[in-house]
């Protein structure tokens, strides 16, 4: 029986994760969240329920590390952003003890988690819109207005902004923790994606959003259509993808798909990449525990609505925290 750890199960990429490998009988699920309240804990039995710190707190990693090896922990799933690197860091140090980490590598998060050295990366595996840094020289490049300017590092639409002329980008200043990025007018597809330890793409389905409520897509519909498979495989290629990630593309006035962003963890519409057929973190833990796994492993069109589900259970269940609610938690990862 192989014991995994999931991370981040107030979210739903950790309840996704979560429930794929309860599906398992080969599987214990052991679930973590900063917050006694997170849904995800109550998925799992009571003694298999876990509180750590912040993912950004300096114990987490230790914390993590020694909460697997006292439960006898041989996989860790991180779902949350803030959580990778520290992790990844320590990679060797969690394998010392029999541990393996399923996310992408340091080298990996390193050109992803920063969107100019994604740009930079990605140059010539597909199309890449036009980006600079926000300074002297960036602001200065011959742009086609409307232009995009945002964070360097974060995921979702948090801090962006569409420029209309030069004199709104000249008055925003400079800083470089922002980048100036070609406006791309076409439709927007998130593609997740699964490679193996050598970069084989196993599986790259893209689907839409149609719906999305405070980042996550709440209705959509996955979509055959082998330009979208091969764009985001080459970006999972360029970066040394291993692992899932999120490849997020846009079209561009030409109608060719263009890079927006990776998010180098597991999405939080995967319950619709499953449905479709693939079944990422069960096939990930396949690729990590040395299983078989089909070379390439396809889908179906389908399309998902989304609803909140209730979980009861007694009062003196519900497992002790310093973190009290959700807008706490989410604004302190």
């Amino acid at each position: 029986m192989t014991r995994v750890l999931v991370t981040g199960t107030g979210g739903p990429a950790g309840v996704a994760v979560v429930r794929s490998l309860l599906r398992r009988s080969d599987v214990e699920v052991f679930s973590a969240d900063m917050d006694g309240w997170a849904s995800g804990l109550y998925l799992v039995d009571a003694d298999h329920r876990r509180i750590v710190p912040r993912g950004a707190a300096a114990d987490f990693v230790d914390t993590v590390l020694g909460m697997c090896r006292d439960d006898g922990i041989t996989v860790l799933f991180p779902t949350v952003d803030v959580e990778l690197e520290g992790l990844a860091a320590r990679r060797t140090e969690f394998a010392a003890h029999g541990i393996q980490i399923a996310a992408p590598s340091a080298h990996t998060l390193a050109r992803t988690l920063d969107k100019h050295a994604l740009a930079t990366a990605c140059e010539g595996a597909l199309r890449v819109p036009a980006t600079e840094l926000l300074d002297a020289d960036g602001v200065a490049a011959p742009w086609d207005f409307p232009v995009i300017v945002k964070p360097r590092r974060g995921a979702g639409s948090r801090g962006v902004r569409l420029v209309d002329d030069r004199d709104e980008l000249e008055d925003i200043g400079t800083g470089s923790d922002l980048i100036i990025q070609e406006h791309l007018p076409g439709a927007e597809y998130s593609v997740d994606v699964l490679a193996a330890p050598d970069g084989h793409v196993v599986a790259a389905v893209p689907r839409t959003r149609e719906r999305v409520d405070s980042g996550v897509s709440i209705a959509g519909r996955t979509v055959r259509d082998p330009e979208l498979v091969e764009a985001a495989s080459a970006a999972a290629r360029a970066v040394g993808l291993v692992g899932v990630a999120n490849v997020q593309l846009r079209r561009d006035k030409d109608g060719v798909p263009a890079l927006l962003e990776i998010n180098p963890r597991f999405p939080g519409a995967m319950p619709l990449t499953i449905a479709a057929g693939v079944d990422m973190p069960s096939l990930y833990l396949d690729l990590l525990l040395g299983n078989p796994v089909p070379e390439h492993v396809d889908f179906v069109e389908l399309a998902n609505v989304r609803f909140l589900e209730d979980v009861f259970l007694p009062v003196d269940e519900i497992v002790s925290s310093a973190v009290t609610g959700r807008d706490e938690a989410w604004a302190e990862q």
